[in-house]
């Protein structure tokens, strides 16, 4: 597996992580034996990047993650894991968000309780209050890494000019935001900021939440899933026209040769050295595919025939397009792992 950095300063980790969300029953039920064969899987793979939260599961991915280590000492030394906090249930049933000092310690504490680690590779704000200056908050989370606590930290979900602000007060090592062929708003700043900080951009459902893969969600498990089923590119008709704006990234996918979770996977490895997609699944089948994408070295051309198919905010390339090169075409050569 290729390494990648967890920011400038932060350690060697996979170039493909594991976002353990799947582990709390998000995305449908699971236990925590097919959980643990997960983990099974990343480590017979060379997948060291775990990246869970306190708000997975209300605890469940942790737990999990925790039983595993229990069971395999050993593994302690081989996955570099990531927790988060911030995200907290308000009187009105609301989400609120808390970035005291105070409150993140205290959940931190929870979190290495769960996992029965005394500390994590990184830690994240999960989300920002828009209340307390970011400068702030940066100094807290310095002041927790000095407890021995965390490597590093970073924030989930935030402006270039956040990070730049929080920059000025000690090195962010990460930033996390959703990133795929789907998702394409991180490109309006943030990964570029990110790489010319140093700050590694973690990038969740890289395969578009089932979109980009080979056999994507139905929607009639879709209407199974909470928070999916409410989400605007799930509902019809938007759920109807995406699956349909994707059909030609997998035909593409099939004449490379690869699973389309894994040319997704590639692709963004593909935006530059700091970007280290987290799929997240609950199972080892799929798990295999997206890491299909590490033995991936996309060329220029392969690029261009993935814009051409799956172009930001755009139609599809026309037929004269992919006649004069545009289309797809079998050129990525896997290498091996």
């Amino acid at each position: 597996m290729k390494q990648r950095s967890l920011g400038k300063h932060g350690p060697k980790i996979s170039a493909i992580g594991y976002g353990a969300m799947s582990f709390s029953n998000f995305y449908g039920p699971t236990n925590e034996a097919e959980s643990h064969a997960v983990l099974d899987r990343c480590r017979d793979r060379g997948v060291t990047h775990l990246d869970t939260s306190n708000v997975y599961g209300m605890g469940r991915s942790e737990d999990v993650i925790g039983s595993y280590l229990a069971k395999h000492p050993a593994a302690r030394a081989e996955f570099v894991i990531a927790t988060k906090a911030s995200i907290n249930r308000g009187e009105d049933g609301r989400n609120v968000f808390n970035n005291g000092r105070k409150y993140l310690e205290g959940e931190l504490d929870q979190s290495l309780q769960r996992m029965g680690v005394d500390h994590v590779a990184l830690f994240y704000v999960h989300r920002r209050d828009p209340n307390v200056p970011i400068e702030e908050v940066t100094e807290s989370l310095v002041a927790i890494q000095k407890t021995g606590k965390i490597q590093g930290f970073g924030f989930s979900e935030i402006a270039p000019s956040s990070l730049r602000r929080a920059s000025k007060v000690a090195h962010v090592a990460a930033v996390q935001s959703e990133y795929s062929l789907q998702t394409r708003s991180p490109e309006m700043g943030l990964v570029q900021t990110c790489a010319e900080l140093g700050t590694a951009l973690v990038a969740f459902s890289p395969v578009g939440r089932s979109m980009l893969t080979d056999q994507p969600l139905s929607h009639a498990a879709v209407q199974e899933l909470g928070f999916l089923r409410f989400n605007p590119r799930f509902m019809s008709p938007n759920y109807e026209a995406n699956i349909s704006r994707v059909e030609a990234f997998r035909t593409l996918a099939a004449e490379m040769g690869v699973s389309a979770a894994g040319l997704a996977n590639a692709w963004l490895l593909a935006q530059g050295d700091h970007v280290i997609p987290i799929p997240g699944t609950r199972s080892v089948a799929h798990l295999e595919a997206c890491l299909q994408g590490e033995a991936l070295d996309l060329t220029a051309d392969d690029l261009a025939r993935i814009e051409a198919v799956l172009p930001i905010g755009g139609r599809r390339a026309t037929v004269t397009q992919r006649r004069n090169g545009l289309g797809p075409s079998a050129t990525a050569k896997p290498r091996a792992c």
